[in-house]
């Protein structure tokens, strides 16, 4: 298939991470130009880079937080002058709040992290999508949006808000050539997901057991999933949310 997007401009936030990775993998096999944003991995973002550069494509890392709403432009200024204007954007990056927090201040600070940070990057970056007459938004959720789970509220509670906002801009953005979808990744094996301490390997088997494709998802299926919405290949599914899950949410 072709996916319609060499020598497109990319930005993957949360690069840095597995998930992030992954796709930032992925879209510059498909021939794109990648920026991968880090928050406090610098050497995990350069690892990506670097492992891009070497199989001959083009990428640049920045660093990306958040919290800074205003650092959006930056970012986006930065990752233009290396790469060329952003028409793809992966809202990928999440920050876990602090489990020393009290429930109210951990919302408080996902919301700020998880939902109004990804939204400024993705007000910053329409200008350069509805001047280019195309562009790809993803959002990067969760499965406990639609299947709760005891444990992270705050999280959970900050996913929700910003599919709210992706389906929002899938309706106001699509007319200008704008597509904006949501991926939600099932309990997925990466180190941070192994480290939680509401998960852990006892979970991933429990998981697995219950998954009806016999196994949890990886990175690099989210990232495949991600590629498609966030390319030229995909030229009218807008407004959804995929779950990435081997129908894991269609179990009790």
């Amino acid at each position: 298939m072709d996916t319609g997007i060499t020598d497109r401009t990319a930005l993957v936030t949360g690069g840095s991470g597995a998930i992030g990775r992954a796709t930032a993998l992925r879209l510059a096999a498909e021939g794109a130009r990648v920026g991968v944003t880090w928050h406090d991995n610098r050497d995990g973002a350069t690892e990506v880079v670097d492992d891009i550069t070497k199989a001959g494509g083009t990428a640049h890392a920045v660093r990306l937080d958040h919290l800074r709403t205003e650092a959006a432009n930056d970012v986006l200024a930065e990752v233009g002058e290396h790469l060329g204007p952003v028409t793809i954007l992966v809202a990928n990056a999440v920050r876990w709040p602090s489990f020393d927090d009290d429930e109210i201040q951990g919302l408080t600070t996902s919301l700020d992290a998880n939902t109004i940070g990804p939204v400024a990057l993705i007000h910053a970056a329409l200008p350069l999508m509805r001047a280019a007459g195309w562009g790809r938004i993803v959002v990067v959720s969760t499965d406990i949006v639609e299947q709760p789970m005891a444990g992270p509220l705050a999280y959970a509670t900050a996913k929700g808000a910003i599919e709210t906002a992706a389906r929002v801009l899938a309706v106001r953005e699509a007319r200008h050539g704008i597509l904006t979808n949501v991926v939600r990744p099932g309990f997925t094996l990466t180190d941070k997901a192994l480290n939680a301490p509401f998960l852990g390997p006892e979970a991933v088997a429990a998981e697995s057991a219950k998954t009806p494709t016999g196994r949890i998802c990886t990175p690099d299926d989210v990232a495949q999933a991600v590629t498609f919405l966030a390319s030229a290949a995909n030229g009218h599914v807008n407004g959804q949310a995929l779950s990435v899950a081997g129908g894991r949410e269609l179990v009790r």
